[in-house]
């Protein structure tokens, strides 16, 4: 037991510093929502305003267009509109012509194309945008491409796209982090009130354990017989 101890101070000296590191580093990333840190809260409104694109053969009279995104798509130009109001479709870039939204059978085969192993499918789900699984948590209607391994492979009906890929470690660490933030419902607060206040007692738990490994030590070399 005498050698043990001997260890673990040892090893308390050795980590001591980088767990001090880790705590007051993690305690400062707690203080400020991720928010604030990337100044978001600085941006003033601004009023969103129709993209114009009159003299294209994607422009239409009842679309007030925010963004445009412009991809290929089975050997095609396929643009990506979407609205002010959150609407997404797809458009053939050359003709203007618009595309029809995914069915179950061209999700299973975007899969098997762009997936390892995307061909061995469990089965194939749609899920509306208010309904989408905890493991996408993405309000836009998808398919979820669920594989034999158990990865879960999520296409945008609208957009034509992979928009997520998520394996069973994914699910795992996304549970690992969850408890690491204390946010097991969203898992996405990194600054709470609890998760401030238990990293606090941590690191202040640490120092003072720091302190007491100088303290014994000190009271070791004191004992010594002279």
């Amino acid at each position: 037991m005498r050698t043990l101890a001997k260890y673990h101070i040892w090893l308390g000296w050795l980590v001591g510093v980088p767990i001090v590191m880790w705590l007051a580093s993690g305690l400062f990333m707690t203080i400020k929502p991720i928010e604030e840190v990337r100044g978001e809260h600085l941006r003033l409104p601004v009023s969103q305003a129709p993209l114009v694109i009159a003299d294209s053969p994607l422009a239409t009279e009842d679309a007030q267009l925010k963004e445009m995104r412009v991809t290929m798509q089975d050997g095609r130009a396929v643009a990506i509109l979407t609205t002010l109001d959150g609407v997404t479709r797809r458009v053939d870039v050359a003709s203007g012509e618009p595309l029809a939204p995914l069915d179950a059978n061209s999700a299973r085969a975007l899969a098997a194309k762009r997936i390892d192993s995307g061909d061995q499918v469990r089965s194939v789900t749609f899920f509306a945008a208010n309904e989408v699984p905890f493991d996408f948590r993405r309000p836009m209607p998808v398919w979820q491409v669920a594989l034999e391994d158990g990865t879960h492979v999520y296409i945008g009906r609208d957009t034509g796209e992979i928009e997520a890929v998520r394996t069973q470690w994914w699910r795992w660490f996304d549970l690992a982090w969850g408890l690491h933030i204390m946010d097991l419902s969203e898992r996405e607060a990194t600054s709470h009130p609890i998760l401030i206040l238990f990293a606090a007692l941590s690191l202040t738990g640490a120092l003072i354990g720091c302190v007491l490994m100088f303290r014994r030590r000190k009271s070791r070399v004191r004992s010594r017989p002279q």
